[in-house]
């Protein structure tokens, strides 16, 4: 039985700033079959309150408690770990770190910061991380589609270089972390068995979605998808669609 769905948003839902076609039907379409659904998306660029008024903007009915961010996990992981965040991420996200708790303490924070990667920031982080801070990636993505159109490099890849360098391992806050999507599970009262992921990236929201012990995760071949990806890390999705119109029509169908 399936009680709940979880759906990444770009590339699934949207494409920048144009839904893609079917994506906000199909949202309805699995509301109205008595599924709950969350939203989970490993956006560095946009706080969470931007996304929502994307969201609203493209007709979708959203409320904080239904989108799940890097961001919100890395405040709470600040607040739980009374640490300070030294921030290397987009300037878009930073309202998402207003008003914290001044700590003697530090956590490196690292998001896909676009053209603010530059050797003096990666340095000033690197060097916080050999002063004891800890390192926190929001992500882990390698690649993101962009505006052109064309895959650029995310977050990921800079994650990484500053492990290499501080020989320190980052903690993952974002896809494909197992505790968040578990975290929007049990927001719904979902448990993983009965629960089933949508997304565009076979990597952080599939291969991690099964980890995490979700029932299916289905691959849509939008957004950041590449042929082939279906066979390209493991766990393999559970089925490949068209589109997210063509996912829930499945989910739908098997949802007893």
């Amino acid at each position: 039985m399936t009680r709940g769905v979880l759906l990444d948003l770009a590339g699934v839902i949207y494409d920048g700033e144009t839904a893609i076609p079917g994506g906000v039907d199909a949202v309805a379409r699995l509301r109205q079959a008595g599924l709950a659904v969350r939203f989970v998306s490993n956006t560095t660029r946009s706080s969470k309150q931007t996304v929502l008024q994307h969201l609203e903007a493209l007709g979708l009915t959203v409320t904080k408690a239904d989108v799940f961010t890097p961001a919100h996990a890395a405040r709470e992981w600040l607040l739980r770990n009374g640490r300070a965040p030294y921030l290397l991420v987009h300037p878009g996200l930073e309202p998402d770190f207003f008003e914290l708790p001044v700590r003697d303490k530090r956590a490196v924070i690292v998001g896909d910061a676009g053209e603010a990667f530059t050797y003096a920031v990666l340095n000033d982080a690197f060097r916080e991380l050999n002063a004891g801070a800890e390192l926190l990636a929001l992500a882990t993505n390698r690649a993101f589609r962009d505006a052109d159109g064309a895959l650029s490099l995310d977050a990921g890849p800079f994650v990484t270089a500053l492990e290499y360098a501080s020989l320190k391992r980052a903690t993952v806050l974002g896809k494909p972390s197992p505790a968040f999507f578990l975290s929007a599970l049990a927001s719904m009262n979902c448990p993983p068995d009965q629960a089933i992921m949508v997304g565009d990236d076979a990597e952080a929201d599939i291969a991690g979605a099964l980890r995490a012990g979700i029932s299916s995760a289905l691959l849509v071949r939008t957004g950041k998808y590449q042929q082939g990806d279906e066979k390209r890390f493991d766990p393999r999705p559970t089925a490949s669609f068209a589109d997210l119109a063509a996912a829930a029509d499945w989910i739908i169908a098997r949802r007893d």
